[in-house]
């Protein structure tokens, strides 16, 4: 079970299929992220990929006969009616047809119409229609999937395509568990149920095991996607955002421009393969390491005193270029990172939201909080948070100073749309909704007992916090999971020992939740874990998601803290 293989895997498939000779590949938005997530342009290149083009670009090159076009498209009525379009006056000589998902037989019947030149040599169904991010972590690109805390109907279906590609690329057919306390969970779960039974001819797989489908709702744990991060990925997308694997450094001073915008990718680049899930003291270490190992080499080929010597910097040329873009690349992002930590005082703050996570001193952490609002270094998104978790922890606290809290951050001037985040968090994920007490002490002695070893430079104090997913995703393992929160859909229940999992959380998953599925996995051989959701958060995101979710919702909170 791993998804970039799967992906990767179809495309080259693709590339294959279209025979030798130079081709274009025709792709919508969302085909070209998908592509781009798990091939690079040079990988492309070598497979005779010589032209990308977007299927719905106002302006596209002329005609290309001699060109092969392979086509990448998600099977909406808009690709056809675009494809239709394509094939009546085609550029290309001729056309071999893939969709992202399964494609209704209408839609090929009007296609076969449109090919009146009978350019089209083949129409298949290649099942990569999402996000491939890390072997085991997907995401639907969906940012703010609610409104009015039910579903937009777009999302819901997007979702349930998105979901069903999954399944099928990885071949699984899955027993589907969701969570009962939340309504978008069951409506998502009978969607896919409805497709599983009318496409059953394409889900007779042979399977050695039963896999489980788990649906969950971000709603039941808002602290995760809260706090501030300590492993490599997570800090990058926490503090400087991954987009599609690329992240924007242009607002760095005196950045170079080869550098405003980097790729983080761990498919193309062996060192952040290798660290990403590190925390930020090891970073430190490694990427000093890394600098020595090329110093080293370029000392090395500074002495080119003869014909051999050349020869051979010649040929090391491209290892040594490549090695210096990955050091310049690794040194300027972990620098930023290191700056960032240094000027907003984020080790003091993330101590502070791990307490409020896994500890109950009210007054103690009260007293923190106060003292952090007033310090001109916090910024405004941690001042924030920080009263968020104070709201989340100590809602129903009879001396909570919730609306105190909201003063002081409008006394910083800090904008309207952060200090309604606090109400609004208790709207979306209130102690009413959740069905997981994320603050209870037998909670904490559990959290406690499972810090994390040994950390260099990182002290255990930033990373106690463990998601509520972890404890989920152990209780299944060890077929504990309760039957009345996360019931079978259709009473169906599976009798094997779970060996392979695909948990999809609607509203979001974090790089944090994805480190703990990479540990469980490596903790539990034979068990296989894929984590996705409908976009991967960071604070900004998340706080996106929230506001979505309650628009339209009539607020208890203000009237009653005001």
């Amino acid at each position: 079970m791993n998804v970039v293989t799967a992906i990767k895997l179809y495309i080259t498939r693709m590339t294959e299929e279209t025979g030798p000779g130079m081709k274009v590949l025709l792709m919508d938005k969302q085909t070209t992220s998908i592509v781009s997530l798990v091939y690079s342009h040079s990988e492309i290149l070598m497979r005779e990929v010589y032209l990308f083009e977007k299927i719905d670009a106002v302006v596209r090159s002329e005609a290309l006969r001699h060109l092969k076009c392979i086509v990448f498209i998600r099977p909406t009525k808009e690709n056809v009616a675009l494809l239709c379009n394509e094939l009546r006056n085609p550029k290309y000589g001729t056309y071999n047809i893939y969709f992202s998902n399964i494609i209704p037989t209408a839609d090929i019947k009007l296609l076969a119409d449109s090919d009146e030149q009978e350019v089209v040599r083949e129409v298949h169904e290649h099942y990569a229609d999402y996000l491939a991010i890390n072997p085991h972590l997907f995401s639907l690109g969906i940012h703010a999937c609610s409104e009015g805390l039910t579903w937009k109907p777009e999302y819901l279906q997007r979702s349930c395509e998105g979901i069903i590609s999954v399944l099928l690329s990885l071949k699984k057919c899955p027993y589907i568990r969701y969570q009962s306390s939340s309504k978008m969970t069951k409506r998502l779960a009978e969607k896919i149920r409805e497709v599983l039974t009318k496409e059953s001819n394409s889900f007779k797989f042979r399977q050695e095991t039963d896999p489980i489908l788990l649906i969950l709702d971000r709603r039941d744990d808002p602290v995760t996607p809260l706090l501030n991060q300590w492993t490599y990925q997570s800090m990058v997308h926490e503090l400087l955002t991954i987009n599609n694997n690329r992240v924007d450094l242009s607002h760095v001073k005196g950045i170079s421009k080869e550098l405003r915008e980097v790729v983080l990718s761990a498919e193309h680049d062996e060192f952040y393969a290798e660290n990403l899930y590190l925390n930020f003291g090891e970073i430190g270490q490694t990427i000093k390491e890394l600098m020595e190992e090329f110093q080293r080499k370029a000392k090395k080929h500074q002495k080119v005193e003869s014909i051999s010597d050349m020869k051979n910097f010649v040929e090391a040329y491209p290892l040594f270029k490549k090695m210096s873009g990955t050091v310049s690349k690794h040194v300027t992002v972990v620098g930023e990172l290191s700056n960032l930590v240094g000027q907003h005082n984020l080790l003091e703050i993330s101590e502070t939201e791990q307490e409020l996570c896994c500890q109950s001193e009210h007054s103690n952490q009260l007293q923190k909080i106060k003292k952090l609002l007033n310090n001109p270094k916090v910024r405004d998104i941690d001042a924030t948070r920080l009263v968020m978790l104070y709201a989340l922890h100590y809602e129903k606290y009879t001396n909570n100073e919730i609306g105190t809290l909201v003063e002081m951050l409008k006394k910083r001037e800090v904008p309207e749309k952060y200090t309604r985040l606090v109400y609004n968090i208790l709207e979306y994920s209130g102690i009413n909704i959740r069905q997981s007490n994320l603050f209870d002490r037998e909670a904490v002695a559990k959290i406690t007992k499972k810090l994390f070893k040994g950390l260099n430079g990182v002290d255990n104090v930033y990373t106690q916090h463990n998601p509520l997913l972890t404890e989920i995703l152990e209780d299944l393992i060890k077929g504990k999971l309760n039957m009345q929160i996360y019931p079978y859909l259709g009473n169906m229940i599976m009798t094997k020992r779970t060996q392979d999992v695909i948990v999809f959380i609607i509203g979001g998953v974090t790089y944090e939740e994805s480190l703990a599925v990479y540990n469980l996995n490596k903790q539990n051989p034979g068990v296989k874990i894929i984590l996705g959701g409908t976009t991967i958060h960071n604070f900004e995101s998340f706080s996106g998601e929230i506001v979505s979710a309650i628009d339209g919702v009539a607020s208890k909170y203000k009237s009653r803290n005001h």
